[in-house]
């Protein structure tokens, strides 16, 4: 499980990155990014019903985008506030594929 300093929770944190953040798209995942003042990186994750209805489904994707972000933590240098958008392609994807795409979101990060 992603460490409580490690989650984007407050709604204004999320306004601040979609408004001044950058966007990184590669293939099913859309990626903003803001540089923070704190000593740790944030993570926030969004799946809409555009990708599935079933709340169950989203919830899966959430999981494995965390498993993801949690594998691949030490790759990001700096402290940067990061917002996951799951695009409608992800539902048909594994995890091992989406721990690809995270990795080289990571690079392009950096």
């Amino acid at each position: 499980m992603l460490p409580r300093i490690n989650r984007l929770t407050k709604k204004k944190d999320f306004q601040a990155v979609f408004q001044k953040g950058k966007s990184i798209k590669y293939d099913f995942l859309l990626c903003k990014t803001l540089k923070n003042n704190l000593k740790k990186s944030r993570f926030g994750f969004i799946v809409s019903k555009k990708v599935s209805n079933k709340a169950v489904q989203r919830n899966k994707i959430k999981r494995r985008l965390r498993k993801a972000v949690l594998d691949n933590l030490k790759e990001i240098k700096g402290s940067k506030d990061v917002i996951f958008i799951a695009l409608p392609p992800i539902k048909e994807k594994n995890f091992l594929q989406i721990q690809e795409v995270v990795a080289k979101l990571f690079k392009n990060i950096n």
